[in-house]
């Protein structure tokens, strides 16, 4: 018979082999190419495979046995410890070092498929731990090449599978250059799979946002950030696209916030703008700034980041009065105010971090002291009314504020006549009014959130109380399942500021809470999925880099502080009883847990096949004592066959046992051969136990050979 190499079932086995070979060295350059390995582990292992290499391609053989392999696993069961105190001094690196000495021995002894499993396995626990380490283009490079020895593996092995089910059909023995046609084949495969993964990567995420952003509702917030006209929010106010995310640092819930933009002051009848609005810059300085612009710092502090989505505006948007901001950008623009703004158009993506001061009304503080000072020149500014208002409106602001003493009182009854008086509705004016606001206030008396707002602003002047219209956002939806604030279009809102004497600017809101719609439970958490969904794919797909990168290694860190903290804390208690003694002890359990699950791997790992050669021992001395079953004849034989493979003669699953022994070369061995088949049959088929004795000489004498 001719040796194994030169039958397409042995050019499956060897190719198999090397495939394996290839995954576990990809895996370990991976590894290698994060720097984390020390020069003698990486030394060791490149030697051990190199050595496997040679094995397979034929150059030499080195036979393992059983008792060595298992001698060899106790023996590094014995070294962890040492390892893990002398040498490497933590356990991540000693287990690092068990991870890839269990790799090196199973490539040297692995002959079944089990053994090719766990190597298998061993190429993914690497490939896991090198895209923790690090990830660029060293680590992709390996990748690639773990994927093409992981398709030529999966193809070697239904090869492989299917030669060895044809037991009832000769194999093709004359395949061309069938090392090289497959080899070709799997770097096809693996080509074709890196193409079609860095088409859905590179492609597919940019493309499809394209294609849905067709069917979705653009948002469109420029005019009504800048400046905002009677009548436009409610397109707006119909539009649920997101255009924030935000995350809120704080372990109490935040309630109805609003997240303040701009503030206009000049008012024409119909718009409301800022067109001469004096600008500030302030310089940002390595990524902070401090904005400071509450003097007092009275109110409730608040910290939390602002990720932009597609918002179409140049304005931060901020929750009360700003006073500390983290931004990437080299200055941020303030305008009269107090409103902040970049010089570009912030992309999707764009984040920043705040730290701002949210008051409380008025009614439930102190007035503050030294009392804050409007400037003439601004007090003139908000009182400005349109060139030719209704003298209605006036009138209404007096009869609304009645007997009230105070600039406060006279704006929260204001306030409260509009809420009571007026009702909320996103419907489009069905005719275009020549004076929008008194069509408001006199006829429709129904309208958006601008109207109220622009209502307010007019009759609190018309008083004589300093005010302006704000723009921005109001409250949100609380995604529980990302932790964060989702902000849509439709949460836009106006409302105004009011100067009151001792308190300075004060918020006003006259807009009533519109009616409440039907709510659907199963799909609002269906929304809710869809937006953690979102914003998974936006951050660690669309988003990824060297930044989020950072961001991910800074929340494993702060994770792993806040469990140290809550660990601490929670046994502050026991610790304290403890002694030096007590913590030393500690110390040597752990240690010795470590080793004994050390040991448990490499016993697991290694002791099959010290099992198989026990069992085969203890069949042999039956047999040498007569006492030999059907059963033991069995192992007898693949002992048998099992020294004949180490020799270089590998029986064809299709072949009987007397074809076998007749396909070998003549000579001793042979003969031998022969003998020891009479004898199997004999045992096996005929039931004669006399002939047990004599396959265990036939077996001593093949293993002298």
């Amino acid at each position: 018979m001719p040796r194994p190499d030169a039958s397409a079932a042995a050019s499956a086995e060897r190719f198999l082999q090397f495939s394996l070979l290839g995954l576990v060295a990809s895996g370990f350059l991976a590894v290698a190419g994060s720097g984390y390995l020390d020069s003698p582990t990486i030394a060791l292992t490149a030697a051990g495979l190199a050595l496997r290499g040679l094995m397979i391609a034929g150059f030499f053989r080195v036979e393992l046995s059983e008792r060595a392999i298992a001698i060899v696993a106790v023996a590094y069961a014995a070294f962890f410890p040492l390892d893990f105190f002398l040498l490497s001094r933590g356990l991540l690196a000693a287990s690092v070092h068990l991870v890839f000495f269990l790799a090196v021995v199973k490539a040297l002894t692995a002959r079944a498929g089990r053994d090719y499993l766990y190597l298998a396995a061993i190429a993914v626990v690497e490939l896991l731990a090198a895209a923790l380490l690090s990830i660029d283009l060293r680590f992709f490079a390996a990748l690639a090449l773990y994927l093409l020895f992981g398709v030529a593996a999966l193809a070697g092995a239904e090869i492989r599978r299917s030669v060895r089910r044809a037991a009832s059909s000769a194999a093709r023995g004359g395949v061309r250059r069938f090392h090289a046609r497959l080899a070709l084949l799997s770097g096809f495969i693996a080509l074709g799979i890196l193409a079609l993964t860095a088409a859905l990567f590179f492609v597919l995420p940019r493309t499809a946002d394209a294609a849905f952003s067709r069917f979705a509702r653009h948002v469109s917030l420029t005019g009504f950030a800048g400046q905002v006209t009677l009548g436009q929010a409610g397109g707006i106010g119909n539009n649920s696209r997101p255009v924030m995310h935000i995350r809120i640092f704080s372990s109490e819930p935040p309630g109805e916030v609003k997240w303040r933009g701009a503030a206009l002051s000049d008012f024409d009848g119909r718009r409301w703008s800022n067109p001469d609005a004096r600008t500030t810059r302030i310089p940002v300085e390595n990524g902070h700034a401090d904005l400071a612009e509450n003097a007092y710092g009275r109110g409730r502090h608040l910290e939390y980041r602002v990720d932009f989505d597609e918002i179409g505006v140049n304005i931060l948007f901020f929750a009360g009065v700003p006073e500390k901001i983290d931004v990437r950008c080299p200055y941020l623009v303030r305008a009269d105010g107090a409103a902040y703004s970049l010089d570009f158009r912030p992309p999707q993506g764009f984040h920043y971090d705040a730290y701002s001061v949210v008051a409380g009304p008025p009614e439930s503080a102190a007035p503050l002291y030294p009392p804050p000072v409007l400037r003439l020149e601004e007090r003139v500014k908000y009182l400005q009314l349109p060139a030719h208002p209704d003298p209605r409106i006036p009138a209404l602001a007096r009869s609304m504020a009645g007997p009230a003493a105070t600039d406060l009182e006279r704006a929260r009854a204001v306030e409260h006549g509009l809420r009571r008086g007026y009702r909320y509705t996103l419907r489009p004016v069905r005719r275009e009014a020549a004076d929008p606001l008194a069509d408001f206030l006199f006829t429709h008396r129904e309208g958006h959130c601008e109207y109220f707002a622009s209502a307010l602003t007019v009759e609190l002047r018309a008083l004589g109380i300093p005010a302006r219209i704000v723009t921005g956002f109001e409250g949100g939806e609380y995604n529980s399942i990302t932790g964060l604030w989702v902000v849509r279009a439709s949460d836009a809102h106006s409302w105004v500021e009011a100067w009151i004497p001792g308190f300075g600017w004060s918020t006003f809101d006259a807009t009533p809470s519109a009616s409440s719609a039907p709510s659907f439970a199963f799909l609002t958490r269906i929304g809710l999925y869809l937006d953690a969904a979102g914003t998974f794919w936006r951050d660690w797909v669309m988003g990824y880099g060297v930044g989020r990168q950072d961001d991910l290694a800074d929340r494993l860190e702060r994770g792993a502080r806040g469990v140290g903290i809550g660990w601490s804390g929670a046994l502050a208690a026991v610790k304290s009883g403890w002694d030096s003694g007590a913590a030393a002890l500690s110390r040597r359990v752990v240690v010795s847990i470590a080793a004994a699950a050390g040991l448990a791997l490499c016993i697991w790992m290694m002791a099959p096949p010290l099992v198989r050669r026990l069992r085969v021992r203890r069949r042999v001395e039956r047999a040498r004592k007569g006492r030999a079953g059907v059963d033991d004849a069995t192992v007898l034989y693949q002992r048998m066959l099992h020294i004949l493979k180490r020799r270089g003669y590998q029986k064809p699953p299709w072949y009987t046992p007397l074809e076998f022994a007749n396909s070998l070369p003549s000579g001793p061995m042979c003969a031998a051969v022969a003998e020891f088949t009479a004898a199997y049959n004999a045992l096996r088929f005929g039931n004669r136990a006399a002939a047990a004795p004599r396959l265990s000489a036939l077996l001593d004498q093949l293993e002298r050979r």
